[in-house]
Parts: structure tokens; C-alpha cells; sequence
């Protein structure tokens, strides 16, 4: 069976236990780009010989919806798209 290919926004986030030390407990929340993420265990670690964190992959640096349309799926009612000329990049197109 093949990998799949890393994205270029491909994360990481550090899974704490009940055990893990407070460093690690701290970062627990939070992504990583995963060229960026810090090594396990934490240079903070009060106990390196006995970590127990460990990485969660996730697809995407963002966690989830970050705009009320994507939450909900809905516009409000009277919104208009206001995006109707070509865009800054020399292979946006036009709409016609």
C-alpha cells in the first residue's frame, strides 16, 4: 500500500496522556507545520526517559471552519459576492 504524498501544509499536533509533563500538556491545542514541529521529548520535558507523547497527522495546518459560511453552509440573506473582476493572478480568468 502507498503513503500518500505529505501536502505542503501537511501538520502535526503532540498528543499529551495524563502522565505527559506540563510542556507537552501545554502545546497540546496546537499544530504544527510538521518541518516545524518540535522533536519529542520536549527539550522542557521533566521526564525524557519515559515519554509518553506522541504525534496526530493532520492534512492541514487550520483546524476546521475558520468563516461562519463554511460552519453553517449559509450566506445571509442580501449578501452579495463582491468578487465579479478578474483576480491579481495572471491565471485568474475573467467571468463572463
Amino acid at each position: 500500500m502507498e503513503k500518500p504524498t505529505p501536502t505542503r501544509w501537511h501538520a502535526v499536533s503532540i498528543v499529551a496522556s495524563a502522565k505527559s509533563c506540563d510542556a507537552a500538556r501545554a502545546l497540546k491545542a496546537r499544530r504544527f507545520l510538521s518541518k516545524d514541529a518540535p522533536r519529542l521529548p520536549l527539550a522542557e520535558c521533566s521526564h525524557p526517559s519515559n515519554c509518553s507523547c506522541t504525534y496526530r497527522k493532520h492534512a492541514d495546518r487550520r483546524a476546521g471552519p475558520r468563516r461562519e459560511e463554511e460552519k453553517t453552509g449559509l450566506r445571509r440573506p442580501g449578501d452579495q459576492e463582491r468578487r465579479t473582476r478578474r483576480g491579481r493572478r495572471s491565471t485568474d480568468v475573467p467571468e463572463e
